[in-house]
């Protein structure tokens, strides 16, 4: 494979985007969870959010997961794999509608900060096309944890 950008490179970028379709991947069915689970008075608003939320991160991991092939290596594709990969932690019981909005804020902001890490490597391989996927995700993060924080008026 020779697209310009050398094996271990490839191998250190794909690396990091493992992490992040991790982290995509963990947040993904945390909202999709708490979709489904949420409940008082903000439930119609919350639902109908967090439907919209989930189905971006359900678009985002084939995005990341194409980027790790197109760059010559396999995507990791089961819980097992994710769990080791994901810093984003698992939520437990059904917790508050309030809590929800805080988890999720703290899997956004999560992910902003792995995206940032892989930054790096993608520039010092001149890989632009990670570069640019990094930039998209990290604009639908943070404004997705700026609309979040603001439901919970921090």
């Amino acid at each position: 494979m020779d697209i310009g950008i050398n094996e271990q490179d490839r191998q250190d970028i794909a690396h990091g985007l493992s992490r992040l379709l991790a982290d995509t991947y963990t947040l993904y069915l945390k909202t999709h969870n708490f979709h489904w689970n949420v409940t008082g008075p903000m439930f119609n608003t919350l639902h109908l959010m967090f439907e919209t939320q989930y189905n971006e991160l359900s678009l985002a991991v084939d995005l990341i997961a194409e980027r790790i092939r197109a760059l010559g290596h396999f995507a990791p594709g089961s819980y097992a794999d994710y769990a080791k990969l994901t810093a984003i932690a698992e939520a437990c019981g059904v917790p508050k509608a309030e809590e929800m909005l805080a988890q999720l804020v703290d899997g956004h902001e999560i992910l902003c900060r792995t995206a940032r890490s892989i930054f790096p490597l993608a520039e010092r391989a001149a890989d632009e096309p990670t570069a640019d996927l990094l930039t998209q995700r990290l604009q639908v993060h943070e404004k997705t944890a700026w609309m979040l924080r603001s439901m919970l008026d921090k």
